[in-house]
């Protein structure tokens, strides 16, 4: 079993419009689909609900660890946390990486890294791990949509 999951995508957007994309929590809310209560801070807790269709019932929580504008913004929680009666609590988190790289065009190279896999419970690991690794997928498209004004 991978503890990894590792995805990357080159924007025509440059850093500073895709840190903006990234950590203002608005734009985050539009592209990522979830609704945030309000800005990203480092060492708090972020919390709101989920806005994509199909998982409405299931709440935000993240705590946001490091914001090192334009290079790195990363947060921690529960992967694929779907069941509204379960407690995820004491479950170790997840570390979910957002690092952002010049490219030569002016662009970005967005690399999004969630590690830590190998200590969620094997009865759900590898199910988070197969649904966050297709979830990623088409969150970089999500944001590639948004940054480059496509969406």
């Amino acid at each position: 079993m991978k503890d990894r999951i590792e995805k990357h995508i080159e924007l025509k957007a440059p850093v500073s419009r895709v840190w903006r994309a990234l950590t203002d929590y608005r734009e985050f809310s539009e592209w990522f689909r979830v609704k945030l209560d309000g800005p990203f801070v480092p060492g708090e807790v972020s919390t709101g609900h989920i806005t994509y269709a199909g998982y409405e019932h299931l709440k935000w929580n993240a705590t946001v660890k490091a914001m090192e504008p334009e290079r790195l913004f990363s947060f921690t929680w529960h992967p694929y946390a779907v069941d509204p009666d379960a407690d995820y609590s004491a479950e170790p988190p997840t570390l979910v990486e957002f690092k952002l790289e010049p490219t030569p065009a002016g662009g970005t190279l967005l690399t999004v890294v969630e590690s830590g896999f190998s200590k969620i419970p094997a009865g759900r690991r590898a199910e988070a791990f197969r649904m966050n690794d297709g979830g990623w997928a088409q969150q970089m498209e999500n944001i590639a949509a948004h940054a480059d004004g496509r969406a």
